[in-house]
């Protein structure tokens, strides 16, 4: 081979490298430097979400895109509007009337403190947010609560252990016979 040739081969290599890459899926981009242990454990850090005392359980993501499984109104003391949706696996089981729920379902109640409509005074509309709380069922994680892990939060925070030490007491004295769930889905 001549050096011309050569030289032109040489040019084009990258070229064909990130041709064939791109061509399956793989990454266009140069390949980057491992990142260091301590770089590693700061992004890990940053990115870590917030979770509930005791059950460690966090605001799952993409959330407000899940299925609706009902409504309901809490009078005083609290006065909320509350949804309650649910995941694939724990709406699957809703319909299907399966309990106890499976691994891997997941509840997450949002709850609004309620007000009359200033546009039709006979609706109450959602006001100001209140929490955020989450079931999620791992029958062996959570064994000594009924399977359940829960977490509820304010502002995206996790409330205290005291808070957290009544979820369970609480759904297990009132709908044991349900898998510790309240909310039925909605017809």
């Amino acid at each position: 081979m001549n050096s011309k040739r050569l030289a032109s081969a040489t040019r084009l290599a990258p070229a064909l490298v990130l041709l064939a890459a791109a061509s399956f899926g793989a990454s266009a981009q140069p390949a980057q430097p491992a990142a260091s242990a301590p770089a590693k454990a700061a992004k890990a850090a940053k990115s870590a979400k917030p979770a509930s005392p005791i059950y460690g359980v966090t605001i799952p993501d993409g959330y407000r895109q899940w299925e609706l499984v009902g409504v309901a109104t809490e009078d005083a003391p609290l006065d909320e509007l509350r949804a309650v949706v649910g995941n694939k696996i724990a709406i699957d089981a809703y319909k299907l009337g399966k309990l106890p729920f499976p691994d891997g379902a997941m509840l997450v109640k949002l709850a609004w403190k309620r007000q009359r409509s200033s546009e039709f005074p006979a609706a109450t509309v959602p006001a100001q947010a209140t929490t955020v709380q989450v079931m999620v069922k791992d029958s062996k994680r959570y064994a000594a609560s009924g399977g359940w892990g829960y977490g509820r939060f304010i502002n995206g925070q996790p409330v205290d252990v005291a808070q957290h030490q009544t979820c369970f007491a609480c759904h297990e004295s009132l709908v044991k016979a349900r898998d510790d769930v309240f909310t039925r889905l909605a017809p």
